[in-house]
């Protein structure tokens, strides 16, 4: 492609919009272009980036039998409704764009496709023989984020990859996961970037267990924990640990204090002059379920630790029935205006005790009547605690489980692991943290949606049971942006090799000179003809405007007329380590096929 016949526009200053390195790139780059909030035109440059990161997933989907289908965008709202995820992505996460149409049905664009393929598995899958099958497509997912940013990273319309595979066993389904997750190491792999897999929270998907992919960058949105040894890692949201030992309380009385000013851990440790390990602070949560009901809950922690509200959300999930809820539609600790709406008197807040009395919620229709008491581990062993009195102002300390405070029945792991603490799997590992952006992510599902929607297989033995599914999801434009936060410099864009948009580009200095012209025009000529994916800059600009593009655009490999032409030679530039030499013309071909199938060998 001949630069002055393309769509081709670069920038010297960053877009106010962007905030991190790989967004301002791909604007500056002439890459993308904003269209509206979250929503981006992909140019001919990452069109060819993103057709590379797709054809390389589709190749390794391939290899494992999978079958490639393309699913409507456009869903109606019955399926989700039978999947009972409608009032989730609607209300609860809220990001699902949903519209009515002019007969007045609802319908959505898909944020993701379990239903619509399980509906097709349920019409079309009769029998243990047509077993297993694995279904994928890439495909343009939408979805409505509260805060649209990063570009590529949070965007509300995005490319990606998603796969569903059947089963009649979880051994089955388990082979199957374990098929995708060297697919997916390998996909990545060719990418050329650095990555981890990591446990992860399964969240509005759902299944027994699921492993994220992340591409690690500075400025990804996920904390990963890690050990050292290889064989621990978790995104935070999943991540377990032990924590530090506590600290054997100094009190041996039960008394109440007089602690002013001390609504935190931090002024209430100094204030007595111990250590927040013996401390049980009481977090007060609001939660909302689909049928309308709140209950107010009382996470009781030791003082050191802090809640994983997403293992909270978990947590109370599982706890639905018990309030006639199946989907947990909100989760917030409540300010003074939500507090006023159900509170019977003001709350004693920073001074809470896990004995805190259900005669502070006021009796409301929807409102249940008392707290839900959540303990977590870290607290349940503690003994002479220190904690508040429900009076502000006022500590106890001496305090114990089974004494002076009954010990809630529901015992949970809620608390957040942190670098620092100590592996589960060997005490002598202590957690490391890293920063990672989440490009791929697979899920063993189970029966959740087959049940839901009655998508069933006859058995050899004549039984009708359910299918067993898994979920296997790459997000290609997010993956394509995750590569430039991971390669780049002052000057640009550093494209790896598979990925580029082209191999290399060819530099006329001056185009004036006929020689370098000549010399220019038979190099990109026998390049793209030997496979060698080529762009020619053969635009009236000075030379200096050449380099800096190229440079900014990331191509692998520039190739310069100049000078050196008088010696029957030009100049070779490697974009990532800059390194300049001089080859003969007749071998360049050879010499850039050779670099660049090192580059992209398995």
């Amino acid at each position: 492609m001949r630069l002055s016949q393309m769509l081709f526009v670069t920038l010297r200053e960053d877009p106010a919009e962007a905030e991190i390195p790989s967004h301002k790139l791909l604007l500056r780059a002439g890459y993308i272009r904003r269209i509206g909030s979250g929503v981006y035109a992909y140019l001919p440059l990452m069109w060819r980036v993103l057709q590379k990161v797709s054809q390389i997933v589709r190749e390794e989907m391939n290899a494992t039998g999978a079958q490639e289908v393309l699913l409507p965008a456009m869903q109606p709202s019955e399926l989700w409704k039978e999947s009972g995820r409608w009032d989730t992505y609607t209300q609860a996460e809220g990001i699902m764009f949903t519209l009515t149409d002019r007969q007045n049905r609802e319908v959505a664009l898909g944020p993701t496709h379990e239903e619509v393929i399980t509906a097709i598995a349920r019409d079309m899958i009769r029998s243990y023989r047509q077993l297993p099958l694995h279904l994928y497509q890439i495909q343009t997912k939408f979805r409505d984020e509260i805060r649209p940013r990063f570009g590529l990273m949070r965007g509300r319309e995005f490319i990606m990859k998603d796969g569903y595979s059947f089963h009649t066993s979880e051994e089955s389904l388990k082979q199957t996961y374990a098929d995708m997750d060297r697919a997916y190491r390998n996909m990545f792999t060719r990418t050329g970037l650095k990555f981890r897999p990591v446990e992860a929270d399964s969240g509005a998907i759902g299944g027994s267990g699921s492993q994220e992919f992340m591409v690690l960058a500075d400025a990804g949105e996920d904390e990963i924990l890690y050990t050292e040894d290889g064989k621990y890692s978790a995104n935070t949201e999943k991540a377990v640990s032990l924590p530090p030992d506590a600290v054997p309380s100094t009190f041996t009385k039960f008394e109440k204090l007089d602690t002013p000013n001390t609504p935190t851990i931090e002024t209430l440790a100094q204030f007595l002059k111990c250590s927040p390990t013996q401390i049980v602070k009481n977090v007060l949560y609001q939660a909302v379920y689909d049928n309308g009901v709140t209950v107010l809950v009382l996470a009781s922690i030791r003082g050191d630790q802090d809640v994983n509200e997403v293992k909270l959300t978990n947590e109370l999930v599982k706890l639905g029935d018990r309030f006639g809820g199946k989907t947990l539609l909100a989760l917030t600790v409540p300010d003074a205006e939500a507090q006023a709406k159900w509170a019977a008197k003001p709350l004693p807040l920073g001074y809470i005790s896990p004995g805190l009395e259900d005669s502070y919620i006021g009796k409301q229709e929807k409102l249940h009547p008392k707290f839900l008491r959540l303990v977590d581990k870290t607290a349940v062993d503690l003994q002479n605690f220190v904690t508040g009195s429900n009076e502000s102002g006022y500590h106890v300390v001496g305090a114990n489980w089974g004494k002076q405070y009954p010990l809630p029945g529901d015992v949970v792991d809620i608390r957040k692991a942190r670098p620092g603490d100590r592996a589960m799997h060997d005490p002598s590992q202590i957690l490391q943290t890293a920063r990672g952006i989440e490009v791929g992510h697979i899920f063993q599902l189970g029966t959740k949606y087959s049940k839901a929607m009655g998508a069933t297989y006859t058995s050899e033995t004549g039984e009708e049971l359910p299918l067993v599914m898994g979920c296997y999801g790459v997000g290609v434009s997010r993956l394509a942006q995750a590569a430039v936060e991971q390669n780049h410099d002052k000057d640009g864009i550093i494209w790896p090799v598979a990925i580029a948009p082209y191999h290399a580009i060819v530099v006329i200095p001056n185009i004036t000179d006929a020689a370098q012209v000549e010399a220019a025009e038979k190099l990109y000529a026998d390049l793209n003809a030997a496979g060698v994916e080529t762009l020619l800059d053969d635009r009236d600009e000075r030379a200096g405007v050449k380099f800096k593009d190229s440079e900014l655009v990331g191509i692998p490999f520039r190739v310069v007329t100049g000078r050196s032409l008088q010696q029957g030679k030009v100049e070779v530039v490697q974009r990532a380590t800059k390194q300049s030499q001089e080859i003969a013309l007749d071998q360049i071909v050879s010499t850039l096929k050779q670099w660049i199938q090192e580059a992209i060998a398995p």
